[in-house]
């Protein structure tokens, strides 16, 4: 905005021309007689600025502003605030806070065999590994139940301390958890199959299941269950991590018909027809 505008006066305006214009003004928009309060605002600041000798000497000679570092000429030197103070006068602060992004050193990463009885309870253990710079550490770290096949847990300011004055990276330890044969894990959940042969299935039988856990499950199949049912047991999967929520068991059932001799053929033949009648 342009004060001399402001006040209705030309830039030769003596101080007697500009105490006549802004009585005159300030008359005409004061707040009291209904005049905005803005421009009553801007008349006094324009009035102040003017009316003061040196004020009014900078005013009607602006000088050029210049970032930090940079003259006339030109490029004027490394100011104390650096080269951050600089970039940040002409791109903004954005890019001065990207530049001032806490470092700190790079992360490791090692490989750690976890057994899968371990998955259950979590573990609590030592490892030992060498950072970048050749120091040979020992830690004791804690891994949570739960935790499944290239999981990572990290251990913030174990990791490479090869710069100094700066703070250690994180140590990643990747986790290598090998299912046991004959076991399937989705999530929390667990799957087997049991085989027994086709007369356990019409007559019912109860298997005892050794589970990746260390227990044992006695698990009851009725009579007349269906080749290739599935059966859950609740609570038996493997913990959520950090809960003591735990997932669930799934027990495929199949059949495995025996060889028989004629004569016991025979007689399930006779059987056969029998429920046949029945039915």
């Amino acid at each position: 905005m342009n004060y001399y505008d402001i006040l209705g006066v030309n830039q030769q305006a003596s101080p007697d021309d500009l105490k006549k214009a802004y009585k005159k003004a300030s008359m005409q928009h004061h707040p009291d007689r209904g005049g905005d309060e803005e421009k009553f605002k801007e008349i006094n600041e324009a009035y102040a600025t003017l009316k003061d000798p040196q004020k009014r000497q900078q005013y009607d000679n602006p000088q050029p502003q210049y970032p930090p570092g940079f003259g006339p000429g030109g490029f004027q030197g490394v100011n104390p605030g650096g080269f951050e103070d600089i970039f940040a006068n002409m791109f903004g602060q954005g890019f001065a806070q990207q530049q001032r992004r806490p470092i700190r050193n790079k992360d490791i990463r090692i490989n750690y065999r976890m057994n899968f009885t371990e998955v259950y309870t979590g573990i609590g253990t030592s490892i030992s590994f060498s950072t970048p710079s050749g120091r040979h550490e020992v830690i004791d770290v804690k891994i949570p139940p739960g935790m499944k096949h290239n999981d990572v847990v990290q251990f913030p300011g174990y990791g490479d301390d090869s710069i100094q004055g700066v703070p250690r990276g994180v140590l990643q330890v990747k986790l290598d958890i090998a299912t046991p044969p004959g076991w399937r894990r989705e999530g929390e959940q667990l799957y087997t199959e049991v085989v027994i042969d086709v007369f356990d299935l019409i007559l019912g039988k109860t298997v005892i299941l050794n589970t990746p856990e260390k227990k044992q499950i006695s698990l009851t199949i009725p009579p007349g269950t269906n080749n290739g049912v599935t059966m859950n047991i609740a609570h038996h999967g493997v913990p959520r991590v950090n809960t003591n929520n735990r997932g669930n068991l799934y027990v495929k059932i199949k059949a495995n018909t025996p060889k028989l001799t004629n004569d016991e053929l025979r007689k399930i033949q006779e059987i056969k027809n029998g429920i046949n009648l029945r039915t």
